[in-house]
Order: C-alpha cells, then structure tokens, then sequence
C-alpha cells in the first residue's frame, strides 16, 4: 500500500469524532407526508392496476393545493413536480378531472408526460425545475423504469439499479426534497413485502424508504406497508373510492381492517381488555365459545396474538 499523502482524501478533516458529531445539530428531515413520505428518495412499488398512479397523482394533487393528504393527514403545501411518463396529456386531465371532483385545479402542480431518461440528462432536467421551485415539497417519477435507461454494457444490474437510484438521490438529498419512484413488484408471492419489489437488491438498497401498496382480501382496499431509514415501520389500511379515484386512510390497525370479522372483533375486544382467556372473550362478544377458541389458536399461530401460560391472550400494542 502506498503511503503518499499528495492528494489524498483527509478523513480527519472531513469525517467526525464522536464527541462533535453528538454536540453538531441538524435540521429536522423534511415530510411530504408526515409519517409516509419523507425528504429522499421512496420507492412506491405494487402490481399492475393496483392503484399506484391514482395515489401518487392524489398525494401531487393534495400537497400542490394544502389539502390533507389520504383525506387526513395535514401538510405543509408546496409545489410539486409530476413526471407522469406512460401518460398522455389528455389522460392526465381525465385523471385529474376525476380526482378533483370540481375543485380548482392547483397552480403549484407541474405536470410533464416526458422527460429524457437519467444517462441522457433527466437527473439535470428535474435540478433545474427545482431550482425555478426552491420551496417544491414532492417529485414524482411515474414510472421509474421509463427515466432509469439501459443499464450500461458489461456492468451487472445489480450495480446499474443502485447507480440509477443513486444518481436520483443525489438530486434529492442537494435540495431536501422528497422524491418518489413508482416501480413494479415481481409476480412472486414473498413474505417480506421489500423481497416482491421488482429488479435486484440494489433498488430497495439505495432507496431511502419503501412503500408497497397491496390490495388487502377482506375490509381494506388496500394496504401500504412502509419501511425506511427515517421512517417508523408501519402498516396502512387503506380505502379506495373508484369514482373519485382517491385513496383514504382508515383508522385504526391495518389488521384489523384485513381480517375477517370474527377475528377482528376478538383483536378489538383483547387491545381494550388484554389477558383475556377464550372463554371470558366469547362471553364478552357473544360469539360461539367454541368458535373463539379455535380462531384464537389461529390467531396465535398466525402471531396475531400472543398467550401467557395460563391461556390469557394478548393483542398486540400500536
């Protein structure tokens, strides 16, 4: 190993010792969405038709215009930037007619049905659109796929996904702005929901959070399961209005709107009386003693409960 200092990279004036690193203070990140959408770059991944557009040209729609965003979350207004590159012009203004339902349509919403992929300048095309809009609070890349380019020759896609989400996150993190990747997931059924998202590792690895829309199979239309190095971890149920083509938050657990209603009443019913044994559950719910036994023994398999050794169930906190 050489030891010529000429030129070379001085860790001791640009890293931090630990002292001055906890006294250094920092801005707060910036939230599109307080608690989903954060300053950096987000990958909203989900399978064809799920909705994705729909909630991305809505999220667009309520921050360009100061309206709370899922129908109940406030935001901070701003402009923002919607690259909506599988789109014509005149569907957008069929989507955006839809979702407005006769509200003005919001100034502060620049919407763009083209732009040149990353190699060939888009990452310097979006820059310049925020340096006209220093205040813009969201960026959306609908889709991804479309702006990301060809992996160049002989380099591995591991390495060309990571590079492509890097090159956009280089954009984000200079002007502190929240930027949104619509992508696919993979046809394959997984458990953990960052394994269905379409390409390799290094897309979800470069990203700074990740939210996988999935339709749910009872109550919920869909679920947004978010995860990220600056957001909590956390499930959303998720309702869906066709004619109005909007996306609203439910309250409460996303499992208690994704299970059925025998299940979700016994959940309801244990996170207000916790320890509860089955029998004390039925009695409470009149529901079948019988039925409730066998349903929380699933439950528990299933860790939707837990169980002490005396046979008392728990719901779990959130």
């Amino acid at each position: 190993m050489s030891t010529a200092h000429t030129d070379a990279f001085d860790l001791t004036r640009t890293g931090w010792t630990a002292d001055k690193l906890m006294a250094a203070e920092f801005d707060d990140p910036r939230w599109a969405v307080p608690g989903v959408l954060c300053e950096g770059v987000t990958v909203l991944a989900g399978p064809p038709k799920v909705g994705k557009s729909w909630l991305s040209l809505g999220l667009g729609l309520d921050i360009a215009a100061g309206r709370p965003a899922f129908g109940s979350i406030e935001i901070d207004p701003g402009p923002v930037l919607y690259l909506a590159l599988e789109d014509t012009a005149r569907r957008l203004k069929s989507r955006m007619g839809k979702v407005l339902a006769g509200d003005d349509a919001p100034s502060r919403l620049t919407l763009a049905t083209d732009c040149p992929p990353l190699p060939q300048g888009g990452d310097t095309a979006i820059a310049t659109w925020l340096d006209r809009n220093r205040s813009a609070r969201l960026v959306v890349i609908d889709v991804f796929a479309k702006l990301r380019g060809s992996a160049p020759a002989g380099v591995q896609q591991y390495d060309a996904d990571y590079a492509a989400v890097g090159r956009i996150k280089k954009v984000a993190d200079h002007y502190g702005i929240a930027v949104v990747l619509v992508h696919h997931v993979r046809k394959a059924v997984h458990e953990d929901f960052l394994a269905t998202v379409s390409g390799t590792n290094g897309i979800t690895g470069a990203a700074d959070a990740v939210l996988v829309l999935e339709r749910a199979r009872n109550n919920a239309d869909g679920v947004l399961h978010v995860t990220g190095r600056d957001v909590e971890e956390a499930d959303y149920a998720l309702s869906f209005d066709p004619s109005r083509g909007a996306w609203s938050m439910l309250d409460g657990p996303a499992i208690d709107h994704t299970i059925g209603d025998t299940r979700s009443t016994i959940l309801r019913y244990l996170r207000e009386n916790p320890g509860k044994t089955p029998k004390e559950v039925a009695d409470a719910t009149q529901l079948s003693a019988d039925n409730v036994r066998r349903t929380c023994a699933r439950m528990h398999e299933a860790e939707q409960l837990t169980k002490n050794a005396s046979g008392q169930y728990y719901a779990p906190m959130f």
